[in-house]
């Protein structure tokens, strides 16, 4: 009060009840220069400033934007977190052990809570254990040889159930829903979360027995997990668990938990949010400010502290002109990734702007929106318009909800005017993108940047026989690039060669949240199945969709029974191919890739198709459109061009094309209208809202604190609190370290912190085999990340992690006081014994991918103290600083080669008392070397955070 800076709290015009902080008055001038996304930081900060967490300082920093970008910290309090089960678990783990020390240190433990409403979605722990209704026991996740059938299948012999008409008039039989696939059994129970449309009566039919027995084996394999998820939402606060079966955390907010303008006690403010998930940017489709973040700082944030970033550049993308008819959501999400990643946009905002915008639907900006991640920037807005408003409304938002979201984000200039002659926010450059120009695209084959044109596939791929490896190379010989390997499949022979398909995934990851690309799947596969194409039956095809709504639009316009008669069944709901929860391959397949050094590929409309992501024995992996994979599929190989060859041969011998079954813009319109509807959306909320009959029957404890199973290997109480104290300590001495991995640039959080299966011959695999497990109990790194001693002996653990020490892919390194070359976690155990700090030598890019924070948990229980790097991914650097392990860079053009550094030496750093943001430090090594580098301290709050051993310890401490 007093200040020039007190906003006023007003009243919207014709709403006297609803209040806001009309920040756009306090801008003036200068906010209306300011890009949408900064207006969102501004209010944040404006309405949370409280002196101490958030100063009047930072608002007018905000406001300064244009002046101050780069240079300043900002504080930024979203107004929610959502979180999936991989990473949600420790952070409600580390909940649960931070009331259990708050209680040992004397402070109440009722009272640890999260202060900002949590959503937790429960989506990541489902595994394609069946597929194609052929039903087999649970796999070896531990990348073994796949089991036996249980109860296979055949068929030749399997025959779905014909359902009577239910009273339908002029009905002409029974119901043939989903008949004749390729290895098609019978349907059973309906799931009551997804029902499942006859396409010709739109009468609900049974669910397919591979979703059912997928569910049943989520349920068992991870009861432990789901009774401590459901033990959270019975005694924490402000916190909202979504069972499993929904859908995928990043679609389950853009479908169910975004607002768009939050309203609490009649105040009206934006929406805005955080989580776990790297893909929670897919709500900035929607005008929704969301960045994916580490785990640690998402505690921070559910405690109540904001997130701190540098406040970043904003790189305006205008987008100009139409797409082509032929080019799908992915296609132009690759084109503006590879445009994007040119531009160089890491670690800044993107905001899109320009005639072609309103253009795009709701459904292709979330695509796009999804995608930022790859292409390295924080975060892709699309500000709300009036396209965002007519989304809304189809969605079934209440219209007087719409009306008054309509008028505050006027009020605060919020709300993008679509007349050209509109001003534009000024930008710190302008990427401009002409959408017209834009042809289909596929990825890979081991990077998502890495594009490849359609019409160009079959060349490309021929190349990448040639080069050296590498990033695109394989270094086939001359000779042997035109290998054939018979082999013997169900009763029949085929042919396996270099580019032969053997995983096709359509995967709604990055598209359930636009029908078009999945209606387009559907679509060509009713073409194909009419001209008589098929899917070979070695391919392990799957169908994921993100949420029931998907499989309900594919039901009601009758292309999910042809999706299915090629193999593309419904496996289940939930993240499976995309996080390596592939099945393992026909052990015949396996063998004859192994035995023929084939270079077999996968196919998937996912996210990720980082090398040996999906299987071990699938060196190339290409990120496609759901319909360009059904096509693949169809082909049975990437070595084929669309344009002059064909996929295969139809019904009287004639050859048929891509051409002849792809669907026209006009038909996927025409399908969309009809089945994508606004009842869908309000059914999908109903039943999510519900839950469902398995975990609302579950039991689980109601205790303040958390009763420990000391016999469990899914749920532990972590160490990270076992030396809390009331005070911190002054940073100590990194003393004679050694260097426990030498690595090269590009190192991803998969490699840090595998997601996917546990290998049978590794150090997790070990301690679960001593604890009375088998393989095939061993379950997946991400189910098991509520369990400290699971993660950190999956540290480093993945098979392509490549240490310079060792000099090929392989999770060894060299304890260097004996020689020996050992498992990571186990030469770290011994430094540990031997009282022995460590540290990483790694190049650019470290702990580039998928926010886990486990990236950052599992070092620093191995004991590293540092990571010294050339660069860093921006969200893992933050991590490592709120666990507690120290990021130093290397200085500007230097690296250990340019220092000739080995790795082999010891390493000294020492700290000073009063550290401060990117000071310079120096380094000494045992052979007299001496350099400097660079603390990544970005700023004070980060140096408090890192002088009390992380913010874990930061909070613990305010509870006491």
């Amino acid at each position: 009060p007093g200040t020039p800076y007190q906003p006023i709290i007003e009243a919207l015009e014709n709403y006297p009840q609803k209040k806001f902080y009309n920040v756009s008055k306090l801008g003036g001038a200068k906010y209306d220069t300011l890009p949408y996304s900064i207006r969102v930081l501004f209010e944040s900060s404006v309405r949370n400033c409280d002196g101490f967490l958030v100063r009047e300082t930072d608002a007018m920093n905000i406001l300064d934007w244009k002046t101050k970008q780069n240079e300043v910290e900002v504080p930024f309090c979203p107004a929610r977190v959502v979180l999936q089960d991989f990473t949600g678990i420790p952070a409600m783990v580390d909940f649960a052990a931070m009331r259990e020390a708050v209680r040992n240190a004397g402070g109440d433990p009722v009272k640890v809570n999260p202060a900002c409403p949590t959503d937790l979605t429960v989506d990541h722990s489902l595994q394609i254990d069946f597929s194609k209704c052929a039903i087999q026991n649970a796999p070896n996740p531990g990348g073994g040889d796949s089991q036996k059938p249980m109860a296979k299948l055949s068929p030749l012999k399997a025959q779905p159930r014909k359902l009577p008409c239910r009273g339908q008039t002029g009905c002409k039989g029974p119901c043939s829903a989903g008949e004749s696939s390729r290895n098609s059994g019978q349907f059973s129970a309906q799931i009551e979360n997804t029902p499942i449309l006859c396409p010709f009566h739109l009468q609900p039919v049974p669910e397919p027995e591979t979703v059912l027995k997928n569910q049943e084996m989520e349920f068992g394999r991870n009861r432990e997990r789901l009774q401590f998820f459901k033990w959270s939402s019975k005694v924490f606060q402000n916190i909202s668990i979504i069972p499993p079966e929904t859908g995928m955390a990043h679609q389950v907010n853009l479908e169910y938990l975004s607002r768009v303008v939050f309203e609490v006690k009649d105040f009206l403010y934006p929406d805005s949010v955080v989580g776990t998930d790297s893909h929670t940017t897919m709500v900035n489709g929607l005008g929704i400010l969301s960045w994916g973040v580490g785990g640690i700082e998402t505690e921070a944030v559910m405690l109540g502290m904001p997130v701190t970033l540098t406040l970043p550049e904003v790189v305006g993308c205008e987008l100009a002109g139409a797409a082509s008819p032929l080019a799908t959501s992915i296609d132009i999400v690759l084109s503006i990734t590879k445009h994007l990643r040119q531009a160089d946009v890491a670690g800044k905002f993107v905001e899109f702007f320009g005639s072609g915008v309103s253009q795009l639907s709701v459904a292709d900006r979330t695509t796009i929106a999804n995608m930022c991640p790859e292409y390295g920037a924080i975060l892709s807005f699309f500000p709300v318009d009036n396209v965002t408003l007519k989304h809304l409304q189809h969605t079934g938002f209440d219209k007087a909800k719409l009306e008054v979201m309509e008028a505050y984000l006027k009020a605060v200039k919020l709300f993008r005017n679509d007349e050209s002659s509109s001003r534009e926010p000024e930008y710190s450059q302008v990427v401009q993108i002409n959408l017209s120009s834009i042809i289909p695209y596929v990825s890979g084959p081991k990077r998502s940047q890495d594009r490849v044109a359609v019409t160009n596939m079959k060349s490309d791929f021929q190349a990448c026989l040639n080069e050296k490896s590498g990033v695109k190379g394989f270094h086939i010989a001359v000779e042997k690039q035109n290998d054939i390997v018979p082999i013997q499949y169900e009763g029949n022979e085929y042919k396996l060669s270099h580019g032969c398909i053997v995983i096709a995934a359509v995967i709604s990851c990055t598209n359930n949240c636009n029908p078009s690309v999945m209606l387009a799947a559907g679509l060509l596969a009713k073409k194909a199945v009419e001209a008589g194409l098929v899917v070979k039956p070695y391919i392990r095809t799957s169908l994921s969709p993100g949420s029931g709504m998907v499989t309900h639009y594919l039901s009601s316009s009758g292309v999910l029974p042809y999706l299915s008669k090629l193999g593309f069944e419904v496996v289940g709901y939930g993240c499976s191919t995309c996080v390596g929860n592939t099945a393992p391959l026909p052990e015949a397949i396996r063998n004859a890739i192994k035995q023929g050094d084939i270079i077999a590929c996968g196919v998937l409309s996912g996210t990720k198709n980082f090398e040996g992501r999906l299987c071990d024995c699938v060196r190339a992996n290409y990120l496609a459109s759901p319909p360009l994979v059904v096509a693949y599929a169809i082909a049975g190989t990437v070595r084929i061009n669309f344009e002059t060859e064909p996929l295969g041969t139809g019904f009287n011998g004639k050859s048929i094309y891509l051409r002849d079954i792809w669907p026209t813009r006009r038909e996927l319109h025409a399908v969309e209208e009809e089945c994508v509807i606004s009842s869908m959306f309000k059914e999908l909320k109903e039943k999510m809202e519900k839950g469902n009959k398995r975990w609302n029957l579950l039991e689980a404890p109601e205790s303040t604190l958390f009763p420990w199973d000391l016999k469990s290997t899914y749920i532990r109480c972590p160490s990270f609190f076992d030396k809390l104290a009331k005070e911190p300590v002054s940073p100590q001495v990194i003393e004679n370290a050694h260097v426990l991995l030498y690595l090269g640039d590009s190192v991803t959080t998969d490699h840090i912190s595998p997601a996917g299966s546990i290998a049978r011959s590794s150090a997790a695999a070990k301690y679960l085999t001593n604890k009375g497990l088998t393989p095939r109990e061993f379950n997946s790194y991400g189910a098991r990340r509520g369990n400290d001693a699971v993660m950190t002996r999956g540290t480093f653990a993945n098979i392509k992690l490549l240490n310079k020490f060792i000099g090929k892919p392989a999770p060894k390194t060299i304890h260097f006081p004996s020689g020996q070359t050992l498992d990571v976690f186990e030469a770290a155990e011994l430094y540990q014994k031997e009282g022995i700090p460590v540290i990483i030598l790694a190049g650019k890019k470290y702990g580039l991918g998928s926010s886990r924070d486990w990236a950052a948990k599992g070092p620093f229980l191995l004991g590293v103290k540092a990571v010294l790097a050339e660069s860093y991914e921006k969200v893992h650097k933050s991590q490592l600083v709120g666990i507690g392990i120290a990021p130093l860079q290397f200085l500007p053009g230097e690296n250990p080669s340019t220092l000739g550094l080995t790795g082999r030496e010891q390493f000294s750093i020492a700290f000073p008392p009063e550290l401060s943001p990117r000071m310079t430090l120096d380094i000494k090594t045992s052979t007299g070397k001496v350099f400097s580098a660079i603390a990544l301290f970005e700023n004070d709050l980060e140096i408090t955070l890192y002088k009390h051993g992380g913010s874990l310890n930061f909070v613990a401490r305010r509870f006491l």
